[in-house]
């Protein structure tokens, strides 16, 4: 490896990436809501049953296979032959990303119709046709994302996800205005905001092309490596690394495949399906926001709990591994029960209709699996113990997907909020267990539990308080203006009182708020608090 994967440097680079991640969910999350407000309901729907068909794809490969490749091509420094040994991983990943990307690129385009068919909805087909060409970009893609990674080189990376990012996200707003204010056609919106992914990828290659130098060492790797190892060891890696997001993808394509059609069996109007798979929709970046406050924060501690699993002195990586925890928990259960309280202001204020308010707070209960789900898989990952993770997340799928059809039928668009819930509480629970099992420790005191009880419970009621007071005292505000202003104080007023009383009560320690992004003023104002206690 190069000279930047000293600690300081593997520390720096991680978190480097992990802003850089962290700018990537906050556009992807953030730019559903004026989508929404552009294109409706109906139209929100159309954009979301084609998503996750094509965000597949790339997560896994640009994610997981880059991730993939920089750990072999890293591995294979130290190896004999390791000039000819890079060359072959490169060759083969290549070939084999290459057959993967046609592979996918014939099921989305040759199979749009059969796809949009079993959906529900035929007139997706052309979304997903317009889709497809994302594939072709991710060889090249995951590769030179892989090959920087390998050398400690994270700068560009970061730089590709943030730009090809910012790129998707103009081209799908933009698109949406210019569609919106000519044709006013839902599904053309839908596919200039397919579209705009497409581009973002180009904008990922051109970058990463800019990155690269044009003097490299290059070798004909005249001896011979076994491909089949590798392929194995880059599919499994690649899997494992990108499995807890890949889980959230499974999840929307069981919804795409569900709950339209179940809806339309039940009897409802097509037009009535779509708005309501569109509300109910809502909920994913109502859960995107919530997550990654959750679980970047935490994310932050993974690379010491990584760097201390394979040092063979020291503290080792029980203790990072309990405050990833709490801090998973803590800020998971925070933001959950925080959006719930203030669901039907949020709802309106974002979406401008306060609409299946109670669905879409069962909901947003799925920060807080997803929180402890995101940072434990990525912790397995760096104890290198990807199997029973693998089938834990495998069991929450079948888990939403048996509960949609029995649920859907009965509760209708509920059914499928609580079947998500299901499935992520379990995975959380089992996760938990496991790396309890393995690392033999306690990952949290029963006090940490009755503080943490106490500040939900003091916030629920504060906001609760402060919403009936705003209430009896509105004379003139109404519909969004409302939201807006009550919402906006309402949340300001409950993180300002659980924050406080995470601080008074010592939930994390002045010491352990530091290893946190951002978490100085924390530090500080718990210090201030309780020395003015005294």
């Amino acid at each position: 490896m190069g000279n930047n994967f000293g600690m300081k440097g593997y520390m720096k680079g991680a978190l480097f990436l992990t802003l850089a991640a962290l700018m990537v969910k906050a556009l992807s999350a953030v730019y559903r809501v004026p989508f929404q407000n552009l294109v409706g309901d109906q139209g929100f729907y159309i954009y979301q049953q084609v998503y996750p068909f094509i965000s597949f794809f790339v997560v896994w490969t640009s994610g997981g296979f880059a991730v993939a490749i920089s750990k072999m091509l890293a591995d294979a420094e130290s190896s004999v032959h390791a000039l000819e040994r890079k060359t072959i991983i490169t060759r083969t990943v290549y070939m084999y990303l290459t057959f993967l990307s046609l592979v996918f690129f014939c099921l989305l385009f040759f199979g749009s119709y059969s796809l949009a068919w079993l959906m529900g909805d035929e007139q997706l087909a052309p979304l997903l046709r317009t889709g497809a060409f994302v594939t072709l970009f991710m060889p090249i893609l995951a590769l030179m994302k892989g090959t920087f990674q390998a050398k400690g080189e994270m700068a560009p990376v970061a730089y590709a996800q943030v730009f090809e990012q910012f790129i998707r996200v103009c081209v799908i707003l933009a698109g949406a205005i210019v569609i919106m204010t000519t044709s006013k056609s839902l599904y053309a919106a839908g596919n200039v905001a397919v579209f705009g992914t497409v581009v973002g990828q180009i904008a990922g290659v051109l970058l990463l092309l800019y990155f690269t130098k044009s003097s490299r060492k290059r070798s004909k790797a005249k001896k011979k490596f076994a491909k089949w190892p590798i392929l194995k060891e880059v599919t499994i890696l690649s899997l494992s690394v990108s499995m807890s997001s890949l889980l959230l993808l499974c999840y929307q394509l069981i919804d795409s495949f569900t709950v339209f059609s179940m809806l339309l069996e039940s009897g409802m109007g097509k037009l009535q399906a779509m708005e309501t798979k569109g509300i109910f929709d809502r909920g994913q970046p109502l859960v995107q926001m919530g997550v990654t406050i959750a679980s970047s924060l935490s994310l932050a501690i993974v690379p010491l709990v990584a760097y201390q699993s394979k040092k063979i002195n020291g503290r080792g990586p029980i203790p990072f591994i309990q405050l990833t925890y709490r801090v998973s928990i803590l800020l998971g259960v925070a933001a959950s029960i925080g959006l719930i309280l203030v669901m039907p202001y949020v709802n309106e204020m974002l979406f401008e209709t306060n609409a299946l308010t109670n669905v879409l707070s069962i909901y947003v209960l799925q920060i807080v699996p997803l929180s402890i789900i995101l940072t434990f898989t990525a912790i397995l990952q760096g104890m290198n113990r990807l199997k029973v993770p693998a089938i834990i997340l495998i069991v929450a799928i079948l888990v939403k997907f048996i509960g949609n059809h029995l649920l859907i039928s009965k509760v209708g668009v509920l059914g499928a909020a609580i079947a998500s819930d299901m499935g992520l509480f379990l995975s959380a629970g089992l996760l938990i267990i496991y790396l309890k099992k393995i690392t033999h420790t306690k990952l949290a005191k029963k006090e940490f539990y009755i503080k943490l009880f106490l500040a939900s419970t003091i916030m629920s009621l504060a906001v609760y308080v402060m919403d009936k007071l705003l209430q009896i005292s509105n004379t003139f505000l109404s519909g969004r203006l409302e939201a807006v202003i009550f919402g906006g104080c309402l949340i300001i007023l409950g993180a300002f009182v659980f924050l406080t009383i995470v601080a008074k009560t010592k939930m994390l320690a002045e010491k352990e708020w530091f290893m946190l992004p951002f978490g100085r003023k924390m530090a500080a104002y718990q210090i201030w608090l309780n020395k003015k206690s005294r």
